[in-house]
């Protein structure tokens, strides 16, 4: 298996003179100069007696400058320590500490917002607005931005080994003990050799980043395996409102697409549901040949609307709502659902477009992780899922604890999510362990499930199923501008339900839900 930063390396020098990286309505640099900035950052670290293995944290939306944060520290074979912008200036604190991170990249907002007892432990901070040094100790941030100037021959890093520490990634801010994922170059370098394999990447191929680049999903690929195969990124600081999307997508023409299903669900729910629930539309595709017909209008307007270019749509993250999954199969868009979890750098499972089953999220990778289900029938009995293999993490950073729980005493790590292996060895995920819920009657309930069917009724934004002294009920938050016939609802959803879990009533939220930094319901607060 080839290093990533060796893929990096050779796309350089290949492309040198080439665009490389953008900021949506923003700047652009090219390979030399992404590669000469590397170069400048590594003297500065040397100037700050950072060694090889000391941590580097960055903490800032999706930019060019991120992204040259990470590789100079990559390159440096320091460790790369990405914080979610969205965490707390208190968290941020936090973690910092707790990684024993000596270098900070940042934003001046989130550095002024910072306790300086902070900087007790950092070295020096870097601004990812303009690259300048924002404080130092015992270095003045004018000496160690003195430009000295370099050129192509300048050039050259060590690569880590394979099974050194590249990157500690925090699933949370401070609730409980921090922890801290530890992973490896061979992570990484599993990750990004699986991609360029199964997802092609051809020299000059443009793509988007704009998911959180501090989560795995986006830094491997939104920013490794596109930027390792040679692509130009566009950086977007933020997931957009639908019309800079639109924008964004007509302008950069991206040949992939890599999304979570809350993004695409809105897509499919604000540009096609709408005119499939027309009693025209609803009468057309009644009518076969008719209904091909529509199916191809809708797929040409959904592939213009991705820029007109997209090869495949990778969905990450989450289930992806199985009515909102039927559409896009009969407009046959070339989409595909992976699985994965930051603790496997992310990827678990993967399936191309052209084998992928609907319903499931892809197949074990081989050596890069092999993928058990802890049940006395994985083919139809749920069991935990369990995985092994290359783009595993090593551990939780200084939390023996945590370590000691997660993994089997024969090596295979507990991934917390319940799901099934078909014969052909799809993983279909069920939900996950903890959120499981066991009826009076013996029966297994995954709340997953019945949400993804309660989210795709009209008006619905989010739910969350619970039980409630023996029976199940949905907490629904609808959109303020629709008025929803709770009763349909109800109806609507269980006529798809088995009898054991069919919903005894719904009530409706007045205030959103309260989410985690990624973006999750916070359960723990419904219950």
């Amino acid at each position: 298996m080839k290093h990533y930063l060796e893929h990096y390396r050779d796309v350089t020098v290949r492309l040198w003179g080439r665009p490389a990286m953008d900021d949506f309505e923003g700047g652009s640099y090219t390979y030399k100069e992404v590669a000469m900035e590397l170069m400048r950052m590594h003297r500065i670290f040397s100037t700050l007696n950072i060694k090889p293995g000391d941590r580097i944290a960055i903490c800032g939306r999706n930019s060019c400058r991120w992204a040259m944060a990470f590789l100079a520290t990559a390159t440096y074979r320091a460790v790369a320590v990405p914080l979610l912008y969205d965490f707390t200036p208190e968290s941020i604190g936090n973690l910092l500490c707790h990684s024993g991170s000596k270098v900070l990249f940042t934003d001046t907002r989130t550095f002024e917002s910072l306790c300086t007892d902070v900087l007790n432990d950092l070295t020096a901070v870097f601004s990812l607005e303009d690259g300048n040094c924002i404080w130092s100790r015992g270095t003045s941030p004018a000496m160690l931005m003195k430009d000295e100037g370099f050129d192509r021959e300048d050039f050259h890093f060590e690569l880590g080994g394979m099974d050194d520490l590249a990157v500690i990634d925090y699933t949370s801010g401070t609730t409980g003990e921090p922890k801290g994922v530890m992973l490896s170059n061979r992570s990484l370098s599993s990750n990004v050799a699986y991609a360029l394999v199964n997802v092609p990447v051809r020299y000059g191929d443009r793509s988007v980043s704009m998911l959180p680049l501090a989560h795995m999903f986006a830094l491997s690929f939104e920013l490794l395996y596109c930027f390792c195969g040679g692509s130009r990124i566009c950086f977007l600081g933020r997931i957009p409102s639908p019309t800079v999307l639109g924008k964004l997508l007509k302008e950069v023409e991206p040949y992939i697409f890599v999304t979570v299903p809350l993004v695409l669900e809105k897509m499919v729910r604000s540009r096609v549901m709408p005119a499939l629930e027309k009693p025209l539309a609803r009468f057309v595709t009644r009518i076969p040949l008719l209904k091909q017909a529509v199916y191809r209008k809708i797929r040409r307007g959904f592939m213009a609307a991705l820029g007109g270019k997209v090869r495949n749509v990778i969905i990450g993250g989450a289930a992806l709502n199985p009515d909102v999954e039927a559409i896009l199969r009969a407009a046959r868009i070339p989409y595909t659902v992976g699985y994965g979890m930051t603790e496997c750098g992310p990827l678990i499972s993967f399936a191309g477009r052209r084998d992928f089953k609907p319903g499931s999220c892809g197949r074990e990778l081989g050596d890069a992780c092999h993928i058990r289900v802890d049940s006395p029938d994985p083919s139809r009995i749920p069991g935990e899922v369990l995985v092994k293999g290359d783009n595993v993490m090593t551990g939780y950073y200084n939390n023996p604890t945590a370590n000691t729980a997660v993994f089997t005493q024969d090596g295979w790590l507990h991934t917390g999510d319940l799901g099934i292996l078909g014969r052909d060895g799809s993983l279909y995920l069920k939900g996950r362990l903890k959120c499981m819920i066991l009826t009076s009657s013996g029966q297994n309930v995954f709340p997953e499930e019945i949400e993804a069917l309660v989210n795709a009724f009209p008006g619905v934004e989010e739910s969350l199923v619970v039980s409630r002294k023996g029976r199940l009920v949905a907490l629904v938050y609808a959109s303020p501008a629709v008025d929803l016939s709770e009763e349909l609802c109800l109806e609507s959803v269980n006529r798809r339900l088995p009898s054991y879990s069919r919903l005894a009533g719904i009530e409706m939220m007045r205030e959103p839900f309260v989410h985690t930094p990624k973006n999750s319901i916070k359960r723990i607060l419904y219950q």
